[in-house]
């Protein structure tokens, strides 16, 4: 092979992207997680733990990890939302276990959804289904765009849109007084 090839073959190869450390990409997206998993847990010891969770998994396969395929803070929160679903399926199971036993008792007091809120916004979003809650803790809280969140619930884009748009119009039906026109 001569010199002109040599050089021909190194210009027009692309560069390998630079990938961040994951200690960057940790510090940098621990906040979103934890946030996104308190949307999702509405439960602040049960999001910490989870968010120690996420990133102890995620730093076991950060090798595997793709950047082509997927933004970090995407990678991450599907990682913290498979967590998170385990931890409520084993939550629920839980607590059928305890009613078995405990008949006719209340339930305990679930902690406040969206603290620090305005009381009304608080109170709508905690009526809002989980998988309302959950779009909006994604494209709203995380600011990740429609194809991302769509790709990491696991439906379409426009189903993600129209699920995101009907929380938003509940939201806003539930937290604006009646208005006589």
């Amino acid at each position: 092979m001569n010199e002109a090839t040599s050089t021909w073959n190194t210009r027009t190869r692309p560069a390998p992207a630079e990938r961040p450390s994951f200690a960057d990409v940790a510090e940098r997206h621990l906040g979103d997680v934890y946030s996104y998993l308190l949307y999702l847990t509405r439960d602040r010891g049960a999001a910490e733990d989870l968010t120690g969770e996420t990133f102890e998994k995620a730093l076991r396969s950060w090798r595997r990890y793709d950047p082509r395929r997927a933004s970090a803070k995407t990678w991450l929160c599907q990682i913290a939302r498979s967590r998170a679903l385990d931890h409520l399926r084993a939550e629920s199971r839980r607590r059928r276990r305890e009613d078995a036993y405990v008949r006719g008792e209340a339930p305990a007091a679930e902690p406040l959804f969206g603290e620090g809120l305005s009381p009304a916004l608080e109170r709508a979003l905690a009526e809002l289904s989980a998988a309302e809650r959950e779009v909006i803790a994604l494209r709203v809280l995380l600011e990740l765009d429609g194809e991302a969140t769509a790709r990491l619930l696991g439906i379409s884009p426009t189903a993600c849109s129209t699920r995101l748009s009907r929380a938003l119009q509940k939201l806003e039906r539930k937290v604006e007084p009646d208005v006589d026109a």
